[in-house]
């Protein structure tokens, strides 16, 4: 079995530990951590699912990392995010390990890296790479602002999707909602909130549960959506189970695994909303033009139909959910 790129620098000497914590930042919950000690870990993530893998592996977990002598730095696919976590990690960790993939990032890292450090230890291997160093005050301008209003009236940041415009999908399915919408009201995959907005302005609505798997973009939510017949939950909304069934509900769920495109957790959301809702429960959904999503929707419902639409989306309302 091919060793990791982290567990590759221990076991060749490469990388020496110092003693102390270990906070790995933002680990899928397949990451690689059978070369550290595990007393002294901590997994920090704030994507729900992971964070649950971890935990249930029997790791202590905490949604925001904390300091610790030697930080792991995870590279997510946002450039910005990625940033922000070296930045906070060299502010104070004695040793800083970056490691990621490609498609990820990770070579533009590490050269921005030895542009402000010089030349690095690193390993490169199976398409990523894995380079470590000894903080120095260079980070100051990666160090992510606090949530803060985008141009678009929101507020975002770093990490959260389309955090610099409403997304195009959202928009369309917002404006395919009926006046009056059903009284218990769910999104599923609410992101940093947008569609709370239209819902709740919609004649009827008596409660709005905003169920998200990333903590940041909860968070962001938290601050867009005052009305107080909002609720917001950090979960998967695969597997979330409330504690009554809801009349309608609202989704544009996410189709990535990293960055490819994975149909599965769309279907996913269609078969989690046909089980949550109510036998006279609704669904308004908005899904990427190319998505073969219709043979999801019609195993989980009796009725289907595509309501609004252009060349890049499609939207559908479905009822009847089948049990």
């Amino acid at each position: 079995m091919s060793l990791s790129r982290l567990t590759t620098a221990i076991a060749d000497g490469a990388l020496a530990l110092p003693e102390g914590k270990i906070t790995v930042m933002r680990s899928a919950a397949d990451y690689d951590v059978s070369a550290l000690p595990r007393a002294d870990l901590m997994i920090a993530n704030g994507f729900y699912p992971d964070f649950v893998a971890w935990n249930n592996a029997g790791y202590v977990v905490t949604a925001k990392a904390e300091p610790a002598e030697v930080a792991i730095v995870v590279v997510p696919r946002s450039k910005a995010l990625a940033r922000a976590m070296i930045a906070a990690a060299a502010s104070w960790a004695k040793l800083v390990i970056v490691d990621g993939q490609k498609t990820d990032g990770v070579e533009s890292l590490f050269k921005d890296c030895r542009k402000r450090l010089g030349q690095l230890p690193s390993v490169p291997k199976g398409h990523g790479r894995i380079f470590w160093f000894a903080p120095a005050p260079v980070f100051d301008d990666w160090i992510a602002p606090p949530p803060s209003m985008g141009a678009h009236g929101y507020v975002t940041t770093a990490g959260v999707f389309s955090d610099g415009a409403v997304d195009k999908g959202s928009a369309l399915l917002a404006g395919a909602l009926p006046e009056k919408l059903p009284a218990r009201m769910a999104d599923l995959g609410a992101g940093w909130g947008y569609l709370a907005g239209p819902v709740l302005q919609r004649a009827g609505v008596a409660s709005l549960d905003l169920i998200e798997a990333e903590a940041l973009s909860l968070d962001c939510a938290r601050l867009n959506v005052t009305d107080t017949r909002a609720n917001f939950h950090w979960a998967d909304a695969t597997q979330f189970a409330p504690e009554a069934a809801y009349d309608g509900i609202v989704m544009n769920p996410p189709f990535h695994t990293g960055r490819a495109t994975e149909p599965s957790l769309g279907r996913a959301f269609i078969a989690a909303s046909a089980r949550i809702l109510a036998g006279h429960g609704k669904l308004w959904m908005v899904a990427n033009r190319h998505l073969p999503y219709e043979q999801a929707l019609r195993d989980a419902f009796r009725n289907v139909d595509e309501i609004a639409g252009n060349g890049a989306f499609k939207v559908f309302h479905a009822t009847g959910p089948i049990r």
